[in-house]
């Protein structure tokens, strides 16, 4: 029986390096590759067609859920298990709705990891008791606008409407509508409850 060939895509060595330890002391098990951005993983991915990707999901550059995409779009055979350290939804699940076969949290056990493994290796799909519990407790949001990112971020820096309106080059008026469809769509009642969402789901960059 040939071995379950892996790729390890994360943007610290550490981490890179304990799961190489981890994968290759099990029997039936090989690491092919490593790649410390997404750019990196999907060309490699491509090069060597890897059993299974683990790919982190916060990555310089290309992040996980984007590499994952790619991947998927060029190979769709691709098996990609998410590695994550975040407690949120949202990338998690746009990772999976774009092709992820598995997601597992960077502080599982080692058995739970190479369980994620072999099961998206024979073609199932995995994810780990923790995961399921963030996907039911903590519902993605729905995918804001660019516009709304951007107008979000300016809320989150702490600018007024007419502030933002100024910066982006539109009225105040068009700022408002913006904002309650964001409000809208993440459930937030006023700004302060749309900061902290936006900050604990990582939705905009400042």
């Amino acid at each position: 029986m040939n071995n379950v060939r892996i790729l390890i895509a994360d943007d610290h060595k550490i981490v890179r390096m304990g799961l190489k330890a981890l994968v290759e002391a099990e029997p039936g098990f090989e690491v092919v590759g490593e790649a410390e951005d997404g750019e990196t993983a999907v060309r490699l991915a491509l090069e060597l067609k890897p059993d299974v990707v683990v790919m982190d999901l916060v990555m310089p550059g290309m992040d996980g859920a984007a590499a994952t995409a790619a991947l998927r779009e060029a190979l769709p055979s691709a098996k990609v298990v998410i590695l994550t350290s975040f407690s949120t939804s949202d990338g998690i699940a746009r990772a999976l709705k774009v092709g992820a076969r598995g997601a597992i949290l960077k502080t599982a056990e080692d058995n739970s990891m190479l369980d994620a493994l072999r099961t998206v290796a024979d073609g199932r799909e995995f994810l780990s008791p923790e995961i399921k519990r963030l996907l039911e407790n903590d519902p993605p949001a729905e995918p804001l606008s660019a516009r709304q990112r951007e107008i979000l971020a300016g809320v989150v820096r702490g600018l007024s409407n007419a502030d933002i309106a100024q910066q982006l080059g539109i009225s105040a008026a068009v700022v408002r509508e913006h904002l309650s469809a964001a409000f809208g769509k993440l459930g937030a009642a006023n700004r302060a409850e749309a900061v902290a969402i936006a900050l604990r789901k990582q939705l905009v960059y400042t």
